[in-house]
């Protein structure tokens, strides 16, 4: 009798007791499945294709989030540890097509893991560096953790530190991570947790709007009961102490100017609300935070403090020059509150051309909560930080539409973009958005120029570019997408925000070839998919097409690539289809078309006999597929097949485990402790 992976967790659950269960089958995945059993899904498909991940031995997968799409496809984002080790870089998902079959991966590193996990520079060292490093007031450094640094798409292992304390300044806080390699104990970089944007203001921008308060006794507070109670509180210009709540007799609150001290707060709370509105009713995400909490905003905060910042759970704004410009701008509101979306959807490293893409989605989705709030004194544009007047000659922050003004960002990608710093390595990102939404040449917003011979664009419009960008970041976006990546071709942003393109318009659509135009308008090339009969194309073939095997034992075939039309791209391969207790191995586990790899399936002495039909994938710009006929001889039995071992069945999607090693799903229940 065939049963199913939630058939077989009941079983154990009514009995309470772990027995011997053996599965011959999945039972059949619905063409819109839950979030639950997408999980599921992509872990069976993950167990059997390790090599489309760049998996290794030692290493355990967790599926921290999963998206399905109403067509049935889904997307599980993993998190990867080796030999318990946290891997920095090492995260991927794993696409899955209707029908249940693998549809891809996206995944940042080049090749499997294989380094040693012992510590030459101990953890003392690290802590050293990290005190050396930090600039400002120290008041702690934590214990360095060792974990597998990958940023880079191959692994090292490294000590990460974290030191916190105040900036130069004295008035921002700082959690400076410092990540040293602990082979030769030298500090290969460092980010700051609390996410900043320096400038001066001149005054009260959103002019007469309304905001949501709450009726507490005869008093109104400002607590907005329609965006999660978000709460906005006057910090009285100190750095710590307690933030007091607005509140006010009548709710009529602030008078548009700064010697009201209401009237920031009325800027922060209703910039806190449209950014809310903004996710929800664009991109269908509740709120900032996913799960419909509101984001405290806290205002006149310090002294003479030019500066805004976002520390990951809240919105933090000083007044500017001599306390007279509060910097509580729509753009720079939603800038900030944009990086904790970021960080939960795709955790893009916050340096190189990663770290440019993740400041480029803040400066991005500002403008776009700008455009959406229609604020009747601050209308949209494509200028970021223009109303806080940064460099105090009414020029702003920065420009989408040519970011070179600014006289530091890159308005055309070079092989020097990776080394600036991300708020100027953004302008490539910037830049492509500008030309995908509004086009390149003369505009109403600027004139964009097209970096150079590159043909000019025609924008798609502000409603379907901003889609295309949360999708990429949703769904494809790994920690260490960059702009141009010759090892990993598919881990890029003009790679994968082509991906979202096609899935919301189609492949060869307008939209789809404005992104391939709006790229390279900006100086980033790549191998696309192709349209129609043109383009790049490759093909699959299997050598041969069929073995058998006694159960227990392993068999092979060669699988051929040939590039068919445009020029050679990168492969990855994936089989699915496998009987139970089967395994897929690549050998190696992606090529360049025209390359071939040894495909090597294991069997345990648990898997069935019989015929199966084995699909064999290769996934590039598109992907091609090749059928394996595999037969099984003799009779499986007992409990030691991958799949077969099962932990607290009441698991719920997003902490489930998987263990290369051992086989072993641990299925944990919400608390994340394991059975």
């Amino acid at each position: 009798m065939k049963r199913s992976v939630a058939a077989v967790s009941a079983a154990l659950l009514t009995s309470g007791v772990l027995t011997c269960v053996t599965t011959t089958a999945y039972a059949a995945t619905p063409s819109v499945p839950t979030p639950e059993s997408a999980v599921t899904r992509a872990d069976s498909l993950l167990r059997a294709n390790t090599g489309a991940v760049q998996g290794a031995s030692g290493e355990a997968y967790q599926a921290v989030r999963t998206k399905v799409d109403p067509s049935g496809a889904t997307h599980t984002r993993y998190a990867r540890t080796y030999h318990g080790l946290r891997v920095y870089g090492g995260d991927f998902v794993v696409h899955t097509a209707p029908n249940g079959t693998m549809a891809g991966t996206s995944v940042g590193l080049v090749a499997p893991l294989t380094l040693n996990t012992t510590a030459k520079v101990g953890s003392a060292a690290a802590k050293a560096s990290a005190r050396k490093a930090f600039s400002g007031s120290l008041t702690s450094v934590g214990a360095p953790e060792l974990f597998v640094d990958a940023s880079s798409g191959t692994g090292r292992l490294a000590w990460e530190t974290v030191a916190s304390g105040w900036k130069a300044d004295k008035q921002t806080p700082s959690k400076l991570h410092v990540v040293t390699d602990a082979t030769t104990g030298k500090v290969l970089g460092s980010y700051d947790e609390i996410e900043t944007v320096v400038g001066s203001g001149q005054g009260i921008y959103t002019g007469t709007v309304s905001i949501d308060t709450t009726l507490s006794g005869s008093t109104y507070q400002m607590v907005d009961p329609s965006h999660g109670n978000g709460r906005t509180c006057d910090m009285n210009n100190t750095t710590g102490g307690t933030c007091t709540t607005f509140t006010d007799p009548d709710n009529n609150w602030g008078n548009g100017t700064n010697s009201n001290r209401q009237s920031a707060g009325v800027d922060a709370h209703f910039g806190a609300a449209k950014t809310f509105d903004y996710f929800k009713d664009t991109h269908g995400r509740n709120g900032i935070f996913g799960n419909g909490t509101g984001v405290p905003s806290r205002v006149h905060y310090g002294s003479n403090y030019v500066n805004a910042f976002w520390d990951g759970s809240q919105m933090t704004y000083g007044d500017g020059s001599g306390n007279s410009r509060p910097l509580v701008s729509l753009d720079v509101a939603g800038h900030e509150m944009s990086h904790g979306v970021t960080e939960a959807l795709a955790g893009l490293v916050y340096s190189g051309e990663s770290g440019g893409l993740n400041e480029a989605t803040s400066d991005i989705f500002g403008n776009m909560v700008e455009f959406y709030a229609a604020a009747p004194s601050d209308p949209g544009d494509y200028q970021v930080g223009e109303k806080i007047n940064i460099n105090g000659n009414g020029t702003p922050l920065r420009y989408m539409y040519n970011p070179s003004l600014d006289g530091s960002s890159d308005s055309c990608w070079s092989t020097s973009t990776k080394n600036k710093d991300v708020h100027y390595s953004s302008g490539v990102a910037n830049h492509f958005f500008f030309n995908l939404a509004e086009g390149t040449g003369s505009t109403a917003y600027g004139t964009s120029p097209v970096c150079g011979s590159a043909p000019a664009v025609t924008g798609i419009g502000r409603a379907k570019a901003e889609k295309i960008w949360y999708r990429a970041l949703d769904v494809y976006f790994t920690s260490n997408t960059s702009y141009v990546n010759t090892t990993t071709p598919s881990n890029t942003a003009r790679a994968y925000t082509l991906k979202a393109a096609t899935d919301l318009y189609g492949n060869c659509s307008t939209e789809y070839k404005t992104v391939q135009a709006a790229w390279t308008a900006v100086n980033v090339a790549g191998n696309d998919a192709p349209c129609g009969s043109t383009g790049n194309d490759f093909s699959v073939s299997l050598s041969p097409t069929s073995g058998s095997v006694t159960a227990g034992g392993s068999v092979s075939t060669t699988v051929a690539t040939a590039t068919t039309s445009g020029t050679a791209q990168t492969v990855t391969f994936s089989a699915s289809g496998l009987p139970t207790g089967a395994t897929a191995s690549f050998s190696p586990s992606s090529v360049t078309s025209g390359g071939s790899s040894t495909l090597t399936i294991a069997t345990t002495a648990s898997t069935p006999s019989g015929t199966y039909s084995v699909t064999v994938t290769g996934a590039g710009a598109v992907s091609h597929s090749a059928t394996y006929t595999l037969t099984v001889n003799g009779t499986g039995g007992g409990c030691t097949g991958a799949g077969q071992k099962l932990g607290n069945p009441g698991f719920e999607s997003g902490n489930t485990v998987w263990a290369s090693t051992s086989g072993v799903i641990g299925q944990y229940g919400s608390s994340g402790q394991p059975p």
